[in-house]
């Protein structure tokens, strides 16, 4: 019964303490942005073009795929019904009516056939020319012949004896047979509308018999053929207005059959007869074709009909065949399935996502809980902070999204991104926590892709490669050697996945596995250009740049050299003796002996106040020992700035600031102690006045440096360096500054310790071991 109380009161503890909310809340966001950019409520798309399925694909659901072949020949045979377009121009036709109105208006407004009216009437009845042209105007004499002599008396006298009898009656002349029939025609054709109600009734019934022809048009001849649409039908609008688009049959536009038309719908207003005759007469010949082909409007009809044809699908039933085993997916397969994925996603329920949301979210959570014990166990400094976590989840987020856009068919490079993520922690972090960073990104990788368990080993396979032979890079040409074999590890690996997925040894299966191979070495390449950056940006040194700053000719080193050779050769002799320590105890040896090279520099600003520089003269006789201690503790801080003025790295600064730690400087402490004593008035000596500023060691290379840096000064004292005294010197020296604490903060442990101590005895013996003494030869 108490241990749930106890569990719960540890659990509040925890989050109670500084950052531990800030971790939670970013794993959180982190789930969640994964969570997007996997689209983890649905299932991803497993296939890819020219991929071979090791099983045939079945339908999940029922669905429609589109039938690209159906749906053109449905929009084809749409724009084939499509009727050519006719613009009409009403004007010829209204111009014709108009023209006959104001024509019968002239002849209703004359009461007789004189000359004014004949001109018009001769429209209506050429028959009459004749009868008309020989009988003058009254009034007008005709024109009298060649040689007509005496005789234009008497045919005056005629003509007005002809005149008088047709105007005075009885007693006048007969006029021609001829004239009179004229009138009486005319006189007939006016009795239809001689009075203003008649010409109103007639006007009505000319524009309901040319109704037809100003809303259809008229038309002369087809000026489409067969193929460009129907003979039968076609569409008409006036000009400049095609929304009054009319549906009309050619053959009622047609010329010859709108004129027929037109005569009978003059019949059906005005009635059969001479008077209905001679207005057809007039019309026939002034009435044309009305109607020109619009093709740009005939056009736009088509590709309207066309984007109103509904698409043309295939269907499938559930459970039918989409994919055949062991034959690669064309572009179609892919587009089929594709299709058959969408609707399976679409008909998917509120339950059925919710439940793959909360496993995808379950499985971050699982891998950040992994990854935090993991840290808390080997690699706690890194939760000091949020910094480092930020910084790793970070990777992690931008590994998996790189991942995803990478993971297209036109690339398929998703490895390119996840080795370049491996390679950065294990050099900025550890090779473990890249190993299992790297694993958790390519499971996520292929969850959130749609893979299976082989293309998983693939990416874990050549990630833990790349990053088992990257531990000592100390050329740049090992990347690419890295990148090499890591290569050869995926090539192979992809190769035995896709044999265990019963696939073939073909030409597709050795294109992928080879792609893979190509990709795993351009990641090594890569790296090569990205390894100074990275080095910049978390603070770290590879084994690369250690040697370039090691180098001898470095500006510092050789200023060493002039101001204080003594240093610089103490230096030499420290770093060789505390790499071999650090090597011992798995620490960074090439880490420890460049730090080991620049970690007296601030001594050549006052290089005659060090034993190793100094000749007989010793300028500290003349100094108090505050005062020398001041001196002697000062080359710690003026060191830290020269290597910040030479842009020396952050790991080396590091070592040269806590090179001596807190440790205190005995001999002058001493030397203070006894001038207290032998001073009546002295006081108490301060400890803490005569130690050096620290910080104390951080990391097990800054231990192995002081311990290596304090034996190699304390044996150059030893009168007789045996073995035994340079073992007990040296145990001496570990233990005094054990106790000390100054490895308090290193994580150094005391086998560690044990190991650097028989590491420091066996290389200081060798540098100090005794020599045999020839028969000539001399003390000096």
């Amino acid at each position: 019964m108490d241990a749930r109380p106890g569990l719960l009161t540890w659990v509040a503890e925890r989050l109670a303490q500084p950052g531990t909310l800030a971790r939670l809340g970013l794993c959180l966001a982190a789930a969640l942005v994964l969570l997007l950019v996997l689209r983890g409520w649905e299932e991803p798309f497993p296939f890819r073009h020219d991929s071979v399925p090791p099983r045939g694909v079945v339908s999940r659901v029922a669905f429609e795929q589109p039938d690209p072949e159906a749906t053109r020949t449905a929009q084809v045979r749409a724009a084939a019904k499509v009727r050519v377009v006719y613009a009409q121009d009403k004007a010829p036709v209204a111009r014709v009516r108009d023209g006959l109105k104001n024509r019968v208006a002239e002849i209703a407004a004359a009461e007789r056939l004189a000359l004014p009216i004949r001109e018009a009437w001769l429209e209506f009845a050429p028959e009459s020319a004749a009868a008309l042209a020989a009988t003058p105007e009254p009034g007008v004499e005709p024109e009298r012949g060649a040689g007509s002599g005496d005789a234009a008396p008497a045919a005056a006298s005629d003509s007005a004896a002809a005149e008088t009898a047709a105007t005075d009656g009885p007693a006048a002349a007969e006029p021609p047979a001829a004239l009179v029939e004229a009138d009486r025609e005319f006189q007939r054709f006016r009795g239809q509308i001689d009075s203003q109600e008649k010409l109103l009734l007639f006007d009505n019934a000319i524009d309901l018999a040319f109704q037809d022809l100003l809303s259809s048009g008229v038309l002369e001849k087809l000026q489409h053929t067969y193929d460009e649409g129907s003979q039968n039908e076609i569409d008409v609008h006036p000009i400049g207005n095609a929304a009054e688009t009319a549906r009309v049959q050619v053959s009622d536009v047609m010329l010859v059959e709108a004129k027929a038309r037109l005569k009978t719908r003059l019949e059906d207003e005005l009635g059969e007869g001479p008077f209905v005759d001679r207005l057809f007469s007039w019309i026939e010949p002034r009435l044309s074709g009305t109607l020109e082909i619009d093709r740009d409007g005939t056009d736009r009809a088509k590709r309207e009909a066309v984007a109103k044809s509904p698409a043309q699908f295939i269907r499938y039933s559930e459970g039918d065949v989409l994919a055949e085993a062991n034959v690669p997916l064309s572009q179609n397969a892919i587009d089929l399935l594709q299709r058959e994925h969408v609707e399976y996603l679409r008909q998917r329920d509120f339950r059925q996502r919710l439940a793959r949301t909360l496993s995808m979210l379950g499985m971050f959570a699982a891998m950040f809980a992994l990854s935090g014990f993991y840290i808390h166990l080997h690699h706690r400094h890194l939760l000091g902070g949020v910094r480092d976590v930020v910084t790793l989840v970070g990777l992690s987020v931008a590994a998996v999204v790189l991942c995803m856009l990478s993971a297209t068919d036109a690339w398929r490079a998703e490895i390119v991104p996840l080795l370049v993520f491996a390679m950065t922690v294990a050099i900025a972090y550890d090779q473990d926590l890249a190993l299992l960073l790297t694993a958790q990104v390519a499971l996520v990788v292929a969850e959130g892709l749609g893979w299976g368990i082989g293309r998983f080993v693939t990416l874990a396979s050549a990630a833990a490669a790349m990053i088992f032979w990257m531990a000592r890079i100390r050329s740049r040409s090992k990347l690419i050697y890295v990148g090499l074999w890591a290569g050869a590890v995926a090539a192979l690996t992809q190769l035995g996945t896709g044999l265990l997925d019963e696939r073939t040894l073909d030409s597709a299966v050795l294109y992928d596995a080879g792609r893979t191979g190509l990709w795993t070495v351009l990641a090594g390449f890569l790296m090569t250009g990205l390894l100074p950056f990275i080095e910049r940006a978390f603070g770290v040194l590879t084994d690369l740049s250690l040697l370039e700053v090691g180098d001898v000719a470095h500006p510092l080193l050789q200023e060493l050299v002039r101001r204080a050779p003594g240093t610089y050769n103490h230096s030499i002799n420290v770093a060789s003796l505390a790499e071999a320590a650090a090597e011992a105890i798995g620490a960074r040896g090439l880490l420890v002996r460049v730090g080991a090279y620049f970690h007296d520099v601030g001594k050549m600003l006052k290089p005659a106040y060090f034993v190793e520089n100094q000749g007989r003269e010793n300028r500290h006789e003349s100094l108090v020992p505050a005062m020398s201690t001041l001196i002697i503790v000062a080359h710690v801080k003026e060191g830290v700035e020269l290597a910040r003025q030479y842009n020396l790295p952050k790991p080396i600064v590091d070592l040269i600031a806590e090179h001596h730690g807190t440790t205190l400087v005995e001999y002058f402490f001493r030397r203070a102690e006894e001038r207290s004593q032998a001073d009546p008035n002295g006081g108490e000596v301060d400890e803490q006045t005569y130690r050096y500023p620290g910080p104390k060691p951080s990391t097990r290379e800054s231990a192995v440096l002081m311990l290596a840096d304090a034996a190699e000064s304390a044996t150059r004292s030893l009168t007789e360096p045996t073995p035994a005294r340079i073992a007990s010197l040296v145990h001496d020296l570990a233990m005094k500054r054990l106790l000390d604490g100054q490895f308090d903060e290193c994580g150094l442990t005391l086998e560690e310790l044990g190991q650097v101590e028989q590491s420091l005895v066996k290389g200081l013996t060798a540098v100090y071991h005794g020599r045999v003494k020839y028969p000539d030869q001399r003390t000096a």
